[in-house]
């Protein structure tokens, strides 16, 4: 059995050490030839996911037709940035073509089109073989790799159209510290996924406002715990409008760990990178060099991370108009990464809209 992830970033590198851990040989794909090295001299990826030793049973590869040729799962851990690209390198890799590599995608956001913003999946289903047309699963849940890694007890949901690759990539993961659970609502786990981390950033600009002491001392006083679930409850509403705009199936998706469970972890926890990107907007005035959102996205490399939020912030802004949503955390957002309202604005409209 053939399992490949593409992709050696923190999250791909989690999953694969998962597999690799229940008895499995894993391929990594890896743009970087420096990672491949350390992945298969020092069984380390000391880049993305620090300090975690890998399984020798996972070994990286720089070729990346080569890694998904005969390929009998494959994950796609690949930024929304660059899935597109991606996934066009491996479309002439025979067992692609035939339909027979089972295919998840871990990737979080949306991705262009010439008819606006799209879900991730429907995009892929344009480029891929019609065999793969509602046989895609997605893959997401409230998890951090660096948690995952080290066998933190973790719940993740297999969303497909196709009952039978949700169960198969569901029993790949499963373990007894990962619990992995099928759903159907491929649009609602898809869009929860994506717009929690515009929530995310926000809740990082709250939390540095709310115990920094080069803020405003009157919004130091002002802001709680309370606060924190004020917005966390307003975020969840937009997530959920988007979702039910979007065609999501099931409402239970936004209440359950793909929706609140995720939404909570990605803001909250001390790994999450849009939380991160929040607070650095406050603490290190970190859009201050940059012109606006396209600018920002177009000179992304110079953040020395990846917050999905970013991207994902301006195509959500583009569907809440879109679509007519009331959804001011996510257009407050909008606004600040390009450059229109200075960062401690977001919250005094945030109050005043609701």
């Amino acid at each position: 059995m053939k399992i490949v992830v593409l992709g050696a970033g923190a999250w791909g590198t989690a999953l694969a050490k998962v597999i690799a851990d229940k008895g499995n040989p894993v391929i990594i794909w890896a743009f970087e030839p420096e990672v491949c090295e350390d992945i298969n001299v020092h069984h380390t990826n000391s880049r993305f996911l620090p300090e975690i030793r890998l399984p020798d049973t996972i070994t990286a590869v720089n070729d990346i037709v080569a890694a998904a040729e005969e390929a009998e799962f494959l994950i796609l851990a690949i930024p929304s940035l660059y899935l597109l690209d991606t996934v066009k390198r491996i479309l002439t890799v025979s067992s692609i073509r035939e339909g027979q590599t089972a295919i998840a995608v871990i990737t979080k956001g949306f991705l262009p089109s010439e008819s606006g913003p799209r879900l991730i999946l429907e995009a892929l289903e344009d480029y891929l073989p019609g065999f793969y047309q509602h046989a895609l699963v997605y893959i997401a849940g409230p998890s951090h790799a660096e948690e995952v890694s080290r066998g933190k007890i973790t719940g993740l949901i297999a969303a497909s159209e196709n009952a039978k690759n949700s169960i198969r990539f569901r029993d790949l993961l499963r373990t007894p510290r990962l619990l992995v659970f099928s759903s159907f609502d491929v649009r609602g786990v898809q869009v929860a996924a994506a717009a929690k981390n515009v929530i995310a950033i926000v809740f990082g600009m709250l939390d540095a406002l709310k115990n920094s002491r080069s803020t405003n001392k009157l919004w130091a006083e002002s802001l709680g715990d309370g606060t924190e679930s004020l917005l966390l409850a307003a975020g969840l509403n937009e997530i959920q409008l988007l979702g039910r705009a979007l065609k999501a199936t099931h409402s239970e998706t936004f209440t359950s760990i793909s929706g609140v469970g995720d939404l909570d972890v990605t803001c909250r926890s001390v790994f999450g990178r849009n939380r991160r990107f929040g607070w650095e907007i406050i603490e290190k005035r970190i859009l201050e060099r940059f012109a606006g959102i396209d600018d920002l996205l177009n000179r992304i490399n110079e953040i020395g991370y990846l917050p999905e939020g970013i991207v994902a912030a301006k195509y959500v802004k583009m569907l809440i108009e879109e679509h007519h949503l009331k959804a001011p955390v996510s257009l407050a957002l909008y606004r600040i990464l390009n450059r229109e309202i200075e960062p401690e604005a977001v919250l005094q409209e945030f109050l005043e809209s609701l």
